[in-house]
């Protein structure tokens, strides 16, 4: 017992002296995108515009036409190569069902530690925030719009909204490899050190009384999109400055959270 405590001891104190290059590994590691199924990452080495690091094979696979393609263009791309069984494969691509015994780790230059902006939070933020979208096609395409406009990126927890695969990648047009996309662990957490920092944030409501026709935004400002059925969570809500409605005509109740999204990443633009 006496010697497992030591060693983690000796453990936390290597990490926190050699804490820059634990910080630079760990900023590294989050700009990794998996994933999985052998057509999804066939086509993923085929793109010239994509950076994979990393190639994962079950050991069972059988020679196969595609995988041997897969393998001749990870080399080719200076991708490693790894093996594993098919239960470590699993725990990579968490998705043993669909990932056909292959995954592939994805280097995205827009990932981004949520952690580093907070810590040098720049004058003007203009964020859109997740919370609780898990329909992978509305995930895809809000991803789309906000990359597509003038907003500082996305906000998007680990937990509780649908995880980043094929089908998000299809729904974006391919534009997730390139959004900038800052990821925390718990979403009500990170908007409560933001709000300490003096940025307002607004959560989307089809009840609130205030509209977001006319809204003269703080120049930080995080605007939160609710969960396609139930809207935002009691977490979240509690976090938020301030809540604000989309003006609807003809007796219209609320839009889709996508088609919402893009309507508020493009405001600026048509004032």
């Amino acid at each position: 017992m006496l010697a497992a405590l030591l060693a983690d001891l000796l453990h936390t104190l290597s990490m926190t002296q050699d804490r820059p290059a634990y910080q630079a590994k760990k900023r590294f590691y989050g700009r990794m995108l998996t994933i999985f199924g052998r057509k999804p990452v066939l086509e993923a080495l085929q793109d010239s515009r994509l950076r994979p690091y990393r190639l994962h094979l079950a050991d069972s696979n059988k020679s196969a036409g595609i995988i041997d393609d897969m393998l001749r263009l990870a080399r080719e791309r200076g991708a490693e190569v790894a093996y594993h069984d098919k239960q470590a494969l699993s725990r990579i691509s968490k998705n043993a069902k669909q990932d056909q015994g292959v995954a592939l780790d994805i280097e995205c230059e827009g990932f981004a530690d949520v952690e580093d902006l907070i810590a040098n939070c720049p004058a003007e933020l203009d964020l859109m925030a997740l919370d609780g979208i898990t329909n992978p096609q509305n995930l895809g395409m809000i991803i789309r719009s906000v990359c597509a406009s003038p907003m500082t990126g996305l906000l998007l927890p680990e937990r509780g909204c649908a995880r980043l695969d094929a089908l998000v990648i299809k729904a974006s047009a391919g534009t997730l490899f390139r959004a900038r996309i800052y990821r925390c662990q718990d979403l009500a957490q990170t908007l409560g050190e933001f709000v300490r920092l003096g940025t307002a944030v607004y959560g989307l409501d089809v009840a609130a009384e205030h509209s977001l026709a006319g809204l003269r935004a703080k120049p930080r400002s995080i605007f939160v999109m609710g969960n396609e059925t139930n809207g935002l969570s009691p977490e979240v809500r509690a976090v938020c400055t301030d809540r604000l409605s989309i003006p609807m005509c003809n007796g219209v109740e609320s839009l889709n959270v996508s088609v919402a999204a893009s309507l508020l990443a493009f405001r600026s633009l048509f004032r």
